[in-house]
């Protein structure tokens, strides 16, 4: 896909469109019920014929049952010690339990996610359904010889590692350099390089500073936050895709690198074994041993390499955004019968 061809930018446009639905829908019904500020207090919602709410502060002016809140995970419940503290008490703000319980449905973008709701919360299982997340068709294996001349101008002819996602503590992005030292060890990967692409997040200096420690800090490159463009290149040319992250409601990068042709490593936690699963290497997130034995087998072994491409390819087959949105609509549809 050229994004200078006309067509290739519809396609995207589309696709970013139906990603934005949540969104959308929220300012459409804002936009043509007029009153509904008016007569939030008196209760009447007359115009109102449904209400979604990806912001989930608005839930608590709501008693209606069309009132749907979309879930991705419960990390600020079970880990808030991962997040900085303002955005710790904004989660608490949002009264989570009292509005998941209150709402007409709870939607979950993957099962994992769908039981961890009704296990917190001691919901039913009608209260929650899943419907997956896609993946943005932008994502898709490039011809080889595009994809050798962005590594000669971005000067990555080495092969390389790629992690990309934001740059906290919660995408244990330590335990992905620790795993590259290990790895840099060794003889056969001395001409190996680490590329982490993503905006700095909470404690992001702490990342920083391991890999200023290490022996091959000059090896390791931060890209920063990337393009649409960028990115794609980046899924393409790498060797192996590793994310070892500790909580995930849905993962959609390991997915991206997988439509883009990476064979993937990720974490053996939360959404992985159901969105991954075998289609990738499921490691323990906290074990740099079995992440470091998983890259050495895909580094080393180019058929078992090719196999995962071929696995992960077909995985990432499952998931589109053009699915999403019609399963969202007939949760709406059925809400409002």
């Amino acid at each position: 896909m050229d994004l200078r061809d006309p067509l290739s930018r519809s396609i995207l446009n589309k696709e970013r469109m139906s990603g934005m639905f949540l969104g959308g829908y929220l300012i459409n019904v804002l936009i043509f019920s007029p009153c509904f500020f008016m007569n939030l207090k008196r209760k009447e919602y007359a115009l109102l014929v449904l209400f979604l709410a990806p912001i989930s502060i608005f839930l608590m002016f709501l008693k209606e049952q069309n009132a749907s809140w979309f879930f991705h995970d419960l990390s600020p419940i079970h880990f808030p010690e991962l997040y900085p503290l303002r955005k710790q008490f904004w989660h608490w703000q949002q009264r989570i339990r009292k509005q998941a319980k209150e709402a007409g449905q709870c939607i979950a973008v993957s099962t994992f996610t769908a039981q961890d709701i009704k296990r917190t919360f001691l919901l039913p299982d009608h209260a929650v359904k899943t419907i997956y997340s896609g993946i943005n068709p932008y994502y898709i294996k490039l011809p080889k010889e595009d994809v050798s001349i962005f590594r000669k101008d971005h000067n990555l002819q080495n092969p390389f590692l790629l992690f990309v996602g934001v740059l906290e503590p919660r995408k244990n992005i330590g335990s992905v350099i620790a795993s590259f030292n290990a790895l840099k060890e060794r003889a056969m990967f001395s001409d190996l390089k680490l590329v982490i692409a993503g905006k700095n997040g909470w404690l992001c200096d702490t990342i920083f500073k391991e890999a200023n420690h290490s022996r091959w800090k000059d090896d390791i490159i931060f890209w920063g936050e990337t393009s649409f463009e960028t990115l794609r290149f980046l899924y393409n040319a790498c060797e192996v895709f590793v994310y070892p992250s500790f909580f995930e409601g849905f993962g959609f990068p390991p997915l991206e690198a997988q439509r883009s042709g990476a064979p993937v490593i990720v974490s053996n936690r939360s959404s992985f074994p159901e969105i991954v699963g075998e289609s990738g290497i499921l490691v323990d997130p906290w074990s740099i041993d079995e992440q470091v034995s998983a890259l050495d087998l895909l580094l080393s072994h180019q058929s078992i390499r090719e196999e995962y491409i071929k696995r992960g390819y077909e995985n990432a087959k499952r998931f589109s955004w053009t699915k999403t949105a019609k399963e969202v609509l007939d949760t709406f549809k059925s809400l409002d019968a």
